[in-house]
């Protein structure tokens, strides 16, 4: 109880409040920028947190991540732009919502289900981290493998009720994927000569094209008459949005389970997660195309984005291993503050470390007041004439794209694939699974490649260890069910008697 109460005496001062206040505010500015990371953001500010004291660091870190992940839905639900790669997953159903002038509500939604699921996040963080950590060092490849698979066919199942155009999207992306040097043999493929291919295509770059750019080619084909920007909502509907969401809990649960659980994995992170849960909703919901049924879907969704936060600080805190860029940033800022990761930091350094923990909830409860007052600022975008606003988009997104990679070729990216993409939804092709295809693809080929190679090319050593057989068990449910299900349907169904 000792270390509970210095823990609060540590965090509930005007020093770390204001700080985190201001984190926050930093946060969503550079979160609902397209292209503008949560990493980005946390990297930007560490050289700050040189002149500051463990707890205030730590907390304007973590504070600074969990609002960049809620501010990519601002732009991804009100512009049909995802500000971080979080939000592809669930961008275009949210997006027929700002079309229906109801935009402000799903980011309602969407700020008190992320801080519902980064709270869980937390709280796993707080009384599970040993035994989850634990639970992520029993993944090897062949765990790594079936992981990526499942989220392959998840890709699949959100690209909508169109499976082949779906499939074929996702090839896409398995395709720019497999760009640059061969992972495990140092090969280089599809480089055409070029060294600026050798690294591949930035994954920020292609998320601007995909979806920024080609929205941007999208308003130059239309009509005059088609350039008219959704409503914009006039009366506020938090109330509502607060009460809709806590009816969906158990989607909730679901999705901040889930997210929590793929956070932990080092090399896993908020976008699988996302897809996931969003897969999952879809399969539990189905299509439907109501507001209810829409809502059931992207509520486990963006809880999953601030649970995956929560559980990739896990691995990090027991073992100092970190789950993304994220993380591996801030094991160095606990680091130059003098906190080694590992088991020992519960026992040698427990009221700061708790106290940490406390900032990150804080954190987490702190979105839905900064949440609805982001989305009440952010919704005067749509009040900007078109003519005005598409090509500031644009230079946005350019900027963006060369800050992130620091590079030209990043420009030419995102205008490649802000072809691609208008081309691809001009003929009703999916852009979710194509993006999912590119970030799991070096992880699928990797540990594919390094499990034959474990296991002398037997295909048996992928089912003989119990979680991973079971994440097999799991996607070949989910392809198997459907189906099975259907033909029970038709064989219960009574077949109409044969008349003379």
């Amino acid at each position: 109880m000792d270390v509970i109460l210095d823990a609060l005496s540590q965090v509930f001062t005007l020093k770390v409040l204001g700080i985190m206040a201001a984190s926050a505010l930093y946060g969503l500015m550079v979160g609902a920028i397209p292209g503008l990371t949560a990493t980005l953001a946390v990297a930007l500010m560490v050289p700050i947190t040189f002149f500051m004291d463990p707890v205030p660091a730590i907390a304007a870190i973590v504070t600074m991540a969990a609002m960049a992940i809620f501010a990519g839905d601002l732009p991804a639900v009100l512009l049909r732009m995802p500000g971080t790669p979080a939000s592809a997953a669930y961008t275009d159903q949210a997006y027929r919502f700002t079309q229906a002038g109801r935009g402000e509500y799903i980011l309602g939604i969407s700020a008190c289900t992320s801080a519902i699921g980064g709270s869980i996040g937390v709280l796993a963080l707080m009384f599970g981290a040993p035994l989850l950590a634990r639970f992520a060092l029993n993944f090897s490849s062949f765990e790594y493998f079936w992981l990526a698979t499942l989220g392959l066919t998840a890709a699949i199942m959100v690209g909508g009720t169109q499976v082949s155009r779906s499939a074929v999207s996702l090839l896409l992306g398995l395709l720019v994927a497999s760009v640059g040097i061969d992972p495990v043999s140092g090969e280089t493929r599809f480089t055409f000569g070029s060294d600026a291919l050798l690294g591949g295509f930035g994954f920020i770059p292609v998320i601007i094209g995909l979806f920024a750019v080609a929205e941007i080619l999208r308003y130059c084909t239309r009509s005059v008459s088609e350039r008219e920007l959704p409503q914009v909502p006039q009366q506020p509907l938090y109330w509502r949005a607060l009460c809709d969401a806590l009816r969906h809990k158990l989607g909730i649960l679901r999705g901040s389970v889930t997210g929590t659980l793929i956070g932990a994995l080092p090399g896993a992170g908020a976008d699988i997660a996302a897809y996931i849960a969003y897969a999952m909703g879809r399969r539990h919901r189905g299509a439907t195309a109501t507001d209810e049924g829409a809502v059931a879907q992207i509520a486990p969704a963006t809880a999953a984005n601030n649970a995956a936060v929560g559980g990739s600080f896990i691995p990090a805190t027991v073992f100092g291993i970190p789950g993304d860029s994220l993380t591996a940033i801030v094991i160095g800022v606990l680091l130059m503050k003098g906190l080694n990761p590992g088991p020992t930091i519960f026992t040698d350094n427990a009221s700061m470390i708790n106290a940490v923990f406390l900032a990150f909830l804080l954190a987490n409860l702190m979105l839905i007041p900064f949440g609805f007052l982001s989305v009440r600022l952010f919704k005067q975008v749509l009040r900007i004439p078109q003519g005005l606003l598409m090509p500031s988009i644009l230079l946005f997104a350019m900027v963006g794209a060369y800050a992130v990679e620091n590079s030209l070729f990043a420009v030419v990216t995102i205008l490649v694939f802000g072809v691609l993409g208008f081309l691809l939804e001009e003929n009703d092709f999916p852009l979710a699974p194509m993006i999912l295809g590119i970030v799991l693809g070096p992880l699928l080929e990797e540990t594919f490649v390094t499990s034959m190679m474990r296991s002398n090319g037997s295909f048996l050593a992928f089912f003989e260890r119990p979680v991973s057989l079971t994440l097999a068990l799991i996607t070949a449910a989910v392809w198997l069910a459907p189906p099975l299900l259907r033909l029970w349907r038709e064989h219960r169904t009574p077949r109409p008697a044969l008349t003379d």
